[in-house]
Order: structure tokens, then sequence, then C-alpha cells
């Protein structure tokens, strides 16, 4: 159904959903290569492939929660000033609707490894598509194809 279409329907009852606000950013290299993570056995969505992040604490800003979550999850050490907005996903899942800011980073302190078991890849932006990944996070590879 168009967007046309739809405007001539009543307008759908909203989801009920509590809202998840994640922080998400695209590390990209001087090969111009973006850094990718796959979600590790055991938790939701294990196996797919996602962009490094996480979710943004209370009375936390996403800039502040990308620079924790990177050091926790990549132990590499960055700064509000390192980020740039490119874009956000606003998705809903069976239990909870997905917000989503993602960053890019092109400047950091240490090498990306992995701290949490996850499988890290550096991967070109018309590459991504061969990855599968939270339906959330397709959009975003637009964002990144502009860049």
């Amino acid at each position: 159904m168009s967007c046309a279409e739809a405007l001539e329907q009543p307008p759908p009852p909203p989801p009920n959903l509590p809202i998840v606000w994640v922080a998400a950013a695209a590390l990209i290299d001087r090969d111009q290569r973006i850094l990718i993570a796959q979600r590790p056995e055991g938790k939701s969505m294990a196996g797919l492939w996602e962009f490094p992040g996480g979710k943004i604490d209370d009375k936390e800003t996403p800039e502040y929660a990308l620079m924790r979550e990177l050091r926790e999850e990549l132990g590499i050490e960055t700064r509000p000033c390192c980020f740039a907005p490119i874009g956000f996903a606003s998705h809903s899942y069976d239990d909870f609707h997905l917000m989503m800011p993602l960053f890019t980073c092109r400047v950091w302190d240490g090498v990306p490894s992995a701290q949490e078991g996850q499988v890290l890849k550096w991967v070109t932006v018309k590459d991504l598509y061969d990855y599968p990944m939270p339906a959330a996070d397709i959009p975003l590879i637009t964002a990144l194809r502009s860049l």
C-alpha cells in the first residue's frame, strides 16, 4: 500500500511498545572500510552483523553512550567531538521500538579488538549488503553510501 493509499484509511493504533534508545557508530578506517560486529551466541539476534554501539543509559547523551560502549566493546578511546551524526533508525520489533542514531567516527585511540566475544570485520560500504543485519540497521547503509 502506498502512503497516499494509507492516508485514505483510518489511522492505525499506536504500537504501544517500550522505546529502546541505542547509539551506533560506523567506524571508518583510512581505507574507507567500516567496522561491523557479529552478535555473539546467547544474545538476541545472534549471528547478525551490526554497527558497534549500545543502549543509552538514563541521563546519558548518545555521544557519551557511544564513547562508553566503544571502550567496553572494542577497547578504543573516543570523544564526543569524534562523532558526526549521519542518520537514525526508527524500527518496531515484536516487543520494543528501537530509536538509534548512527554516527560516523574516523578518529579514535587504540586498535579495535573484540572485548565481548564478538567477531569483527572491516568491510567496504558496498559489501555491507552481503552481511545479514538487524532490520533497523539495513536502511542506514544508504546514509553511509552517500558519504
